[in-house]
This record gives C-alpha cells, structure tokens and sequence, in this order.
C-alpha cells in the first residue's frame, strides 16, 4: 500500500494507519487543513464572502455581535424629525440599533423643518445635504456602516419591525425584541424596517462613549461649514478691532505697528435660552421635578458670564438666540464692560441664515458655538449638551480630564447652575453614563471633571 507523504509522520509516531485510532486522527488533520483554506472565504452568516463583511475594529460594542457590521444586510427607520441635536441622536441611536444588529444602516431622511405635533408639514432632507455620507463612513469605519437604498438587490422583501410603547414597554423588552430579531430566521432577511417611533424615542441601551463616537463621525457639508467660517471670522475681526482700539488707547501708549495680532482672537458663545416657549417649559420641568436650577433670567445669565474667573476682555460674546428675540434689543443691553454682545442680525448674517432652512440654520449656529474659546450654555438644553460632549471629547484627546480649578483650553460652563465666583459652573461631560438619557432631557449633576 503506497503511503502518502503527509501519512508517513503518523507511521513515525507508532500510529498504524488500519487502526480506528489513527484514521480519526488523519480525518482531523484533513478536517484542519480544510478550515484553514476555507475560512477566509466564509463565516457563519450562511457562507456569505467576507467582502460583505466590516471587521468591528475600534471600540467593541457593550451589547451586540463580535463578527461584524455586514454591507449585505440592512436596517431602515422612519424619518428622524424635531430639533437639529435631537435629530443626530435620533441617528446615532438608529446607527447603534443597526451595529447590534449586525446591519448597515440604510441612510436615514432627516426634516428640515421643526414642527412637534404636525408631522404632515414636515420637510424632509437627505442626510448627505446636510452632513458628509463618505467622510462619516470614513471616520467611523469598523464601528457602524451607513448605506444607500441603491445598494439593496431586493426592495420588495423587507420584514417591518413594529417598535412597542406605552408604560408596558420596558426596555428589557425592548432589547429582548432586538435579540430576537439579531437570530434566525430575521437574519435571512435583507432588510429590517423599523416602524414606529421616531429613533428619539426609542429606549436607549447604549453607552455615552459609543453615541460620542457617532457624533464624532459626523461632518457638515463644506456649504454649510463655509457659511459657519464666515460668521466665525466676522465675531474674530470684530474681536481683533476690539483689542487694537484698546491698544491704541493713550494710556496703553501702544500703537498696532508695535504690537500685531499674531493670534485669532479669542470669543464667547452663549447659548441663550429666554424664548417664552422655553420659559414655559423648562418652569413646567422645576415644578414636576422640585428643581430651581434649569431656568435662567436673562439678567442671570448676563451676571454670571461676566463672573467668569480669568476671562480676559475686550471680547466678544456672541449670543445664540431664537428667531423671536432677534428684534429684542434688550439682550444686547447691560452686559458687563468688556464684553461686546453680537447675535447674527448684529453681525449681518440674518438674511444669511434666513436663505436656509431650520436645521441648516441650527447647525451653523452650533458650528460657531462649537469653535467658541469659551463656550456657555443651559445643562438642561440638548444643544448645550451635545456641544459640550464634543468640546470634553477634544480635551479627552488633548489628555485633559478635568477643568476643575485649572485653566484649560475650550472650557464650557452651565449658567444654569451657579458655580465659583458666582459666575456659571465649569462643565464637562460624565462619558461613562451608561446611556444618553442625562445628554437628552437635561441634568443639574454636572462637573467639572470626566472619567473618561
């Protein structure tokens, strides 16, 4: 009998190749050698190719799948709808919804337009209009995967998932359904519909390190990122006229030829919550949850940024305001000497921002207040929020985990909370909340310190 090479190391072993015993252990090496050239074209999802597959290389995902985020597999959601910040949570949560289902998210339509209960006004607007489709698959590449409906072989063969609600509807149940529909026969399915809520309101199983990771992946078109450069560079020019007039002052007896700007000019933005329908609001929220600190009179809000330790004037504070107080003189009256209140229509910028919609509007106005030296806002206010998550995330990269009795660079505070000095309390964002929900609705326990 003719012995083939790879046989002849058993017979070297004392193993006989008519024993039961050593033809196991030749099935078993041949099974090995099998698998090895076998697995890199296939895996456990029904020997699809790994082409379809995007290796989960970052940051592992708290609840879900290890394998990865396949390109042949799909989630839909309804449109994501109210304000901008609720919006890209909306979105990040139906991208971590999609990552624990092993799909790509097929991209979502956002609104345009803010309207709370007539949801038939609504304008809706493609994501890629407002934020970059390429840039954020790039960023955020391994972690979630966002897709286009042109990519679907089979538009027609979709499972809708009805979404639950009610008091019933716990979130053990929640993520009970989304396990249940991650497991055969569900996954045969290429696409799974979400129908339902908006993705706001869907209970929140995930961490604030994995929404943070989202958001960071999230990058405004250049069309609307040029319009926040000029508002940005309009509040440093008019900085820069600030700090030369004062140095040019007689008793400076310094001219500009002797001491040029070598620096942008730093500015302040205050995210400034006195419309009436936030007023109602927010007293609604004291009354049902025994709080006084979430909302603040204008006069407050003017004391407390003028306390702010170490802020060094002239400089200018440019206000984020609703439309509503635009025509409101009064808010650019009675700030503390040094600071130069500005809002869009003080800078020339209304009819600017008037050419947009409500949302492209919100995101230039969160741009500028994003790039802000010092940045205040309300603890209570989403849009404060997620500022803050993105300022305490480039302190996290920059090493630093506390802005507490230091200075910093980018510092934010909550004029809602009063602080050192009496000026607003120094504010950075907890990100080992095991979820957004103190980011989404508003919180007094804030600090100036993170564990990140």
């Amino acid at each position: 009998m003719d012995v083939p090479p790879y046989c002849k190391h058993f017979k070297v072993l004392g193993c006989h190749l008519n024993s039961f015993a050593c033809k196991c252990v030749v099935l078993a090496f041949i099974a090995l050698i099998l698998r090895a050239v076998l697995l890199p074209t296939f895996h456990s999802f029904g020997g699809a190719e790994q082409s379809k597959l995007v290796f989960i290389s970052n940051l592992p995902l708290s609840l879900g799948q290890k394998f990865g985020i396949r390109k042949d597999k799909f989630l839909e959601v309804p449109q994501i709808v109210w304000g901008l910040n609720n919006q890209k949570i909306a979105f990040a949560r139906a991208c971590l919804t999609a990552r624990f289902l092993n799909r790509t998210l097929l991209m979502p339509s956002l609104s345009a337009s803010l309207f709370y209960k007539e949801v038939e006004l609504l304008e809706p607007i493609s994501f890629d209009k407002v934020f970059q489709f390429k840039k954020f698959n790039s960023l955020c590449n391994g972690f979630v995967q966002l897709g286009e409906f042109s990519d679907l072989r089979n538009r027609t063969g979709a499972f809708e998932l009805q979404k639950g609600s009610g008091r019933r509807w716990t979130p053990e149940r929640d993520l009970d359904q989304l396990k249940q529909h991650n497991e055969d026969p569900y996954n045969e399915f290429e696409v799974i519909r979400i129908i339902g809520k908006n993705p706001f309101l869907w209970h929140d199983h995930w961490p604030v390190k994995d929404y943070a990771k989202v958001f960071e992946c999230l990058v405004l078109v250049d069309e609307i990122m040029n319009e926040a450069d000029k508002v940005v560079s309009r509040i440093r020019e008019i900085g820069a006229a600030q700090v030369r007039s004062q140095n040019e002052s007689p008793q400076n007896g310094i001219n500009r030829a002797e001491k040029p700007l070598l620096q942008p000019v730093p500015y302040v933005a205050v995210h400034m919550r006195i419309e009436i329908d936030w007023m109602i609001h927010c007293k609604k929220i004291e009354q049902r949850s025994n709080i006084t600190q979430i909302c603040s009179s204008k006069e407050e809000i003017m004391e407390r940024v003028g306390n702010i330790a170490g802020l060094k004037t002239p400089v200018v504070v440019y206000l984020a305001v609703a439309d509503s107080l635009l025509h409101d003189p009064s808010i650019l009256g009675g700030w503390k000497e040094g600071l130069i209140p500005y809002e869009k229509k003080k800078l020339g910028f209304e009819g600017t921002f008037k050419k947009f919609p409500y949302l492209i509007q919100s995101a230039i106005d969160y741009e500028v207040c994003l790039r802000a030296d010092v940045f205040v806002g309300n603890s209570f206010s989403t849009f404060s929020n997620l500022i803050v998550l993105d300022r305490t995330q480039k302190l996290i990269r920059m090493g630093v985990t506390s802005s507490c009795g230091v200075d910093v660079r980018w510092p934010s505070y909550a004029y809602n909370i009063l602080g050192e000095a009496k000026g607003p309390q120094r504010w950075m964002t907890n990100m080992s909340g095991s979820s957004l929900q103190a980011i989404s609705y508003g919180s007094n326990d804030i600090s100036c310190c993170v564990d990140p």
